[in-house]
């Protein structure tokens, strides 16, 4: 057994040398990893320098070519640019030969003109200085002529002693009694004509005015009569002052008539459109029970869509009854319109169907197309819808119609040919005009009075509603009045009345009429607001 202090020592001692090994451990590990990281920068720094030498050399290389690419790319534009300027200049000069080709050309053209122009000339004063030989020896002759005639005149004078104002006197009178005998001799002959024919005359007159019966059918086609349910709704429908039938007159272009008929008002209008409206508007009114300014307008407006509406369903039913298919719905809508329009007191939209009847019946008789027959008969008036809107007659109106809504050649041409416009082309179109004659001339199918009365009133409301400032224009009263409205921001209250007087004296110009028209121009400025 060891001492304890030499076994202290002796561990001592062995930790030391354990220390040292392992600090020389440390050491030499440390400078290896030192001299490892020296090795391998080293060898990075080798191997980038290698890379970037190749680099710069590449880099070098590819500079080399593209300067030489860039050369040669510089050589090829340059020859390429001496060609186009080589092409350039011969085509200049080839056009500058050609114009001065194109000049000479013109110059001699010129030159001959101005020969050609001298010799006309000269022919001219050639012919010129003929003629005036010629005049000059006319007014020689014409004066011998005269100093013969003179001499002759003197002889007869002598001769019939008689001086020439007598001798025409004479054979005035002679004249005058031969003709005067003449004339008294016809007319007696015409006399007795007439007393012969006479009677038959009168008799088929009167057969004719009883057939048609106008008195009726007019009254019936210019005034509506709305039922009352008593009197006291008259008082109601004039309002406070007038002003429930002043805005109904206004809004609906009628007039309206409240005079001693029990229980009835009458509306007046040539346009039977605006009276429908107006008496549907009336008839709603009095079921209603309130009447003012504000629920007639909305009652007005109400009855225009029931209008738009029987318009279209009219339109419907003409298509269903002649068997007309695939018609546009506008085209439906403007056939339907026909119904509220009349042409010498017949109705249009019937007219229209008794023609495609008539038409399709003699299409099939000779073997040609029934159904275009049909539709070209159906639609051969289509423009009188349109006639107060548009202007242009009816023919073109519904030709312009019939092509806006791609209908057939055939029956474009039918509706341009039916009034012998133009030359019909198809059988078609002959078909038309023999339907729409047998139609019209048919006895009691139409009254030549109420279609000028329609006119007239027509072309009163387009002679006022052609002034600037003015919205709308009302013919009312029989033609014996017109309403004008005028647009407030447009016609002051000083232009009002020198307005009515251009108006009136443009009327007075242009139109027919008998005994006078009132002239009525109304300006009304109206705020609406509405409390939330």
């Amino acid at each position: 057994m060891r001492p304890p202090l030499l076994r202290l020592f002796y561990k001592k001692e062995v930790c030391c040398e354990f220390m040292v090994t392992a600090i020389i451990s440390i050491v030499v590990g440390l400078i290896c990893l030192a001299v490892g990281f020296v090795v391998g920068m080293t060898y990075r720094k080798n191997v980038a320098e290698r890379e970037i030498g190749s680099a710069e050399a590449e880099a070098t290389r590819l500079i080399n070519e593209a300067i030489r690419a860039g050369e040669s790319r510089k050589k090829e534009m340059l020859l390429e640019a001496k060609d186009e300027i080589h092409k350039s200049r011969t085509e200049h000069d080839k056009e500058v030969k050609e114009r001065r080709a194109e000049l000479s050309k013109q110059e001699r053209r010129l030159e001959q003109k101005e020969a050609s122009l001298d010799k006309k000339t000269e022919a001219f004063e050639r012919k010129e200085e003929e003629l005036n030989k010629k005049l000059h020896k006319v007014a020689e002759t014409q004066a011998q002529a005269d100093q013969i005639k003179q001499q002759q005149l003197e002889t007869l004078e002598k001769i019939s002693d008689l001086t020439q104002e007598q001798a025409k006197q004479y054979l005035l009178k002679s004249v005058e009694e031969d003709v005067r005998h003449d004339a008294a001799m016809k007319i007696k002959e015409i006399e007795q004509r007439l007393k012969d024919e006479a009677e038959e005359k009168g008799r088929e007159i009167i057969a004719t005015a009883i057939q048609r019966c106008a008195a009726d059918h007019a009254a019936e086609t210019t005034v509506s009569v709305v039922t009352l349910p008593n009197d006291e709704m008259k008082g109601r429908i004039i309002g406070r002052e007038g002003r429930n039938i002043r805005t109904l007159e206004t809004i609906t272009g009628v007039d309206l008539i409240i005079d001693d008929t029990p229980e009835a008002i009458t509306v007046s209008s040539f346009d039977p459109v605006r009276r429908e409206i107006a008496r549907l508007a009336l008839e709603k009114l009095i079921a209603d029970g309130r009447i003012h300014p504000t629920r007639i307008e909305d009652m007005v407006e109400k009855a225009r869509k029931e209008v738009d509406r029987t318009i279209r369903e009219e339109g419907e039913r003409a298509c269903y009854e002649t068997g007309v298919h695939n018609l546009n719905p506008e085209l439906v809508k403007i056939l339907g319109r026909q119904k509220y329009r009349t042409s010498y007191g017949q109705n249009v939209l019937n007219h229209s169907i008794e023609v495609a009847h008539i038409a399709g019946l003699m299409a099939a008789e000779l073997g040609v197309d029934v159904a275009m027959a049909k539709r070209a008969g159906l639609l051969h008036d289509l423009g009188k819808s349109i006639d107060h809107e548009v202007e242009g007659s009816h023919v073109q109106l519904g030709a312009d119609l019939a092509r806006k809504y791609k209908e057939n050649a055939v029956v474009v041409n039918a509706i341009e040919a039916h009034h012998g416009d133009v030359e019909p082309k198809t059988v078609i179109a002959v078909l038309i005009q023999a339907a729409d004659a047998i139609s019209a001339a048919r006895p009691g199918a139409r009254r030549e009075n109420v279609e000028n009365y329609i006119r007239r009133l027509e072309k009163l409301e387009e002679l006022t509603g052609s002034y600037p400032g003015v919205e709308k224009s009302y013919a009312i009263q029989a033609g014996r009045e017109v309403r004008i409205m005028v647009k407030p921001e447009v016609v002051t209250e000083d232009n009002m009345i020198l307005l009515a007087r251009d108006i009136a004296k443009k009327i007075e110009a242009e139109l027919e009429y008998p005994g006078q028209i009132k002239v009525n121009v109304i300006r009304e400025t109206k705020a609406v607001e509405y409390a939330k």
